[in-house]
């Protein structure tokens, strides 16, 4: 299955993507570099492809996680991933 939806420009088409409550991974296919950054600093995935498809995250090798409703904001397989499972605490001490 395929799900298709048109947009009127590039603006239109980030604005589609971002419109949603889920966030775990983006692919974007252009040859212009400036829509790529432009894609990497606005288009709000955990993980985002440029000119590949957006599935196949490598165990262990590339972080994997998204936004939203689709994850934590962490990576698994990434250095932050070990923190979901630490409760942090801070304890100070007035010494007379």
């Amino acid at each position: 299955m395929l799900a298709v939806i048109r947009a009127k420009d590039y603006d239109d088409a980030l604005a589609i993507a971002n419109n949603t409550e889920f966030g775990l991974t983006g692919s974007v296919y252009s040859r212009d570099r400036k829509k790529l950054e432009r894609a990497r600093a606005e288009f709000h995935v955990g993980n985002l492809y440029f000119n590949r498809k957006c599935t196949g995250a490598m165990v262990g090798v590339h972080p994997f996680g998204g936004f939203n409703m689709s994850g934590t904001d962490s990576k698994a397989g990434g250095p932050d991933y070990l923190l979901l499972y630490l409760l942090a605490k801070t304890v100070s001490e007035k010494v007379s």
